[in-house]
C-alpha cells in the first residue's frame, strides 16, 4: 500500500508517493505561471492549477502500481481562493499571497471591525495577503463574480472538488483565511456577517488528518487509482512541512529556507499576547489536532542569494556549469569563514514578521575599501539570520521557546550556511533528510487515517534526520553582541524614509 502527498505551491505542484514505511516510491511535478495583469497583482489560473494537480497524482500513482494507493493528503499554499459558479465553473483567477491589491481595504476594514478583536478571533493581524481582504476586494470590484459565485474554495478544497468530493478545508488552512475562529475551530459568524458571506459558500472545516471523503470510482479510474482511495484534510504548507520534518512537540520548529525564510514551531495551547499582536506573529492550528503553531518569516531569504548570484557571481556561475554543480554551492565556497564586522538590514523585499513594512529598504553598513566580496556575502546571510533571531526572541517572550531547529529546503543542503544560522541563533540545527517535507507530512496523515495509527507515532518511523550542527560558542558570543546593534537598525533607517 502507498500514500500520496500533494503539495500545491505558488509556482508549481508536486505529488510524492510513499510506502507504508515512509520510503519514497515516486514523484511527479508540474510548473505553472504566476500572472501579473497589473502592478501589485499576482494570480494563478485555477483551471491550470487543477489540471496540473490531477496530472501529478496520475503520474505518481502510475509509478507505484505494485503498492496501490490507499490515501491522499493535500498541503496547500495559504490565502489564495477560487470562485466557482453554479456548475462548478471557475469564475476568476486566484489571487496568491503576494497579491497586494487589497492593501487599502485591509487597512480600512480592519480598523472599522476592530484590529484587536480581529486578532482575538482569528489569531492573525490584518494584511492584504489574507483571503478576508481579497474577498472584500472581489465584493467591491467584481460584483458579478461575487453575486454569481456558489463557492469560494482555497486550493485544498478546489483539488477535492476536482476529485469529485464535497470539499473540506483543514483547520490550519482555514486559519490563513482570517475568516476562521481558531479557538472554536469554525468559521466566525461575526466576521462572515460583517463581510456579507454565507458559510454555505465555504468548505466544511476538518482537523488535519480527518477523512474528507472517498474518490468516486469514475474519477479514480481516470487517474489510475484503485477504488476506495480516501482523501484526508491536510493543511497549510508551512505546518505540513513542519510535521514532515519531525515537529511533534513544543520546543522544536522547522526552519525552511527557500525564496522566503520561515520558522514554524508547534505548541500545546493557543497563545495570544500583546507582544505577538504588535509583532504580527499569528496563532493558528497545527497539523496535529490539539496543537497550535505560528509562522515567523522573512520575505528576503534565498532570493537574496539569488540576487547575489545574478549581480555579483558570473564567474562562479560559469565555474558551476563547468563542474556540473549548483551555482550556489560554488558561491558559498567563497563566503568569509568568520563573523563579519558588517551589519545588514535584510529588507531587500518588504519585511515579513515582525514589522510587515513595505516601505523600509535594505542596507549594508560598515563597508571599507578592505571589505571583501566574501564578507559581503556572509553579511547578507547574517542579516537574514539576525531577523529570524529577532522573531525567535519575540516568541520566547510570549512563552513559545524554541530549543531545536529542523532545517528543510534548498538552503539546508549547505553545511556552511546552516552552521552560520546555528551560530547566529545560538540554537542547534538538525538537517532533515527528506527534501519534500510538506508532501511527507500530509502522506503521513493519509497513512494514519487508513491504518488507525497516530501521526506522531509515524513520524518516528518515516522522518529521517541528518547531521546536527551545534552553535560555535565563540561565534555565538560574537553574534550575540552584534545582535544588540542589529536591533537599532530598523528604527534608525525607518526614520530616514529613503
Amino acid at each position: 500500500m502507498s500514500y500520496i502527498g500533494l503539495d500545491v505551491g505558488t509556482t508549481g505542484c508536486k505529488a510524492v508517493a510513499f510506502d507504508a514505511r515512509g520510503r519514497q516510491l515516486a514523484s511527479a511535478s508540474r510548473e505553472y505561471a504566476t500572472l501579473s495583469p497589473r502592478e501589485g497583482w499576482a494570480e494563478l489560473d485555477s483551471r491550470e492549477v487543477g489540471d496540473a494537480c490531477l496530472a501529478v497524482i496520475r503520474e505518481a500513482a502510475a509509478a507505484c502500481s505494485g503498492d496501490p494507493v490507499r490515501g491522499i493528503g493535500i498541503s496547500s499554499q495559504g490565502e489564495a481562493f477560487t470562485a466557482l459558479g453554479p456548475d462548478g465553473e471557475v469564475l476568476a483567477n486566484a489571487m496568491v499571497s503576494s497579491d497586494a491589491r487589497a492593501a487599502e481595504i485591509a487597512e480600512r476594514w480592519s480598523s472599522e471591525f476592530g484590529r484587536e478583536k480581529l486578532y482575538r478571533i482569528t489569531g492573525h493581524t490584518a494584511h492584504p495577503m489574507f483571503s478576508l481582504f481579497k474577498l472584500l476586494w472581489v465584493r467591491d470590484h467584481q460584483p458579478d463574480v461575487w453575486q454569481t459565485a456558489r463557492h469560494f474554495y482555497c486550493f485544498e478544497g478546489l483539488v477535492q472538488h476536482r476529485l469529485g468530493l464535497e470539499p473540506a478545508i483543514s483547520w490550519p488552512l482555514a486559519g490563513r483565511t482570517m475568516l476562521f475562529d481558531v479557538r472554536a475551530h469554525d468559521w466566525s459568524p461575526e466576521i462572515l456577517d460583517a463581510v456579507g458571506l454565507d458559510r454555505s459558500k465555504l468548505a466544511r472545516p476538518l482537523a488535519s488528518g480527518q477523512v474528507a471523503g472517498t474518490i468516486p470510482g469514475a474519477v479514480a479510474r481516470e487517474l489510475g487509482l484503485p477504488d476506495g482511495v480516501t482523501v484526508v484534510a491536510g493543511g497549510h504548507d508551512q505546518p505540513c512541512g513542519a510535521l514532515g520534518a519531525g515537529v511533534t512537540a513544543p520546543g522544536k520548529a522547522v526552519y525552511g529556507t527557500g525564496t522566503v525564510e520561515c520558522i514554524c514551531p508547534a505548541f500545546s495551547n493557543p497563545v495570544f499576547s500583546e507582544d505577538l499582536f504588535r509583532s504580527n506573529l499569528c496563532t493558528y492550528d497545527f497539523t496535529l489536532e490539539g496543537m497550535y503553531t505560528t509562522v515567523a518569516f522573512s520575505l528576503t531569504g534565498g532570493n537574496l542569494l539569488k540576487w547575489f548570484r545574478d549581480e555579483w557571481a558570473r564567474e562562479e556561475v560559469a565555474q558551476a556549469k563547468h563542474e556540473g554543480v549548483s551555482p550556489y554551492e560554488v558561491i558559498l565556497r567563497g563566503m568569509a569563514p568568520k563573523p563579519t564586522k558588517l551589519l545588514v538590514l535584510p529588507y531587500f523585499t518588504p519585511s515579513g514578521t515582525p514589522y510587515f513594512d513595505a516601505r523600509v529598504t535594505g542596507a549594508i553598513l560598515g563597508l571599507r575599501l578592505t571589505t571583501t566580496r566574501g564578507e559581503v556575502l556572509r553579511a547578507l546571510l547574517e542579516g537574514v539570520a539576525m531577523e529570524m533571531r529577532l522573531n525567535m526572541e519575540i516568541l520566547a517572550r510570549s512563552g513559545v521557546e524554541i530549543r531545536e531547529l529542523l532545517a528543510i529546503g534548498g538552503g539546508a543542503r549547505s553545511r556552511s550556511w546552516t552552521q552560520l544560522k546555528a551560530d547566529v541563533l545560538n540554537t542547534p540545527i538538525t538537517v532533515a533528510a527528506v527534501t519534500e517535507a510538506g508532501c511527507l507530512g500530509v502522506a503521513m496523515l493519509a497513512c494514519a487515517a487508513d491504518t488507525g495509527r497516530a501521526p506522531a507515532d509515524l513520524v518516528g518511523e518515516w522522518v529521517r534526520m541528518g547531521e546536527t550542527l551545534q552553535p560555535d560558542p565563540e561565534n555565538a558570543a560574537t553574534y550575540a553582541a552584534r545582535f544588540e546593534k542589529y536591533m537599532q537598525l530598523y528604527p534608525a533607517l525607518r526614520a530616514l524614509d529613503v
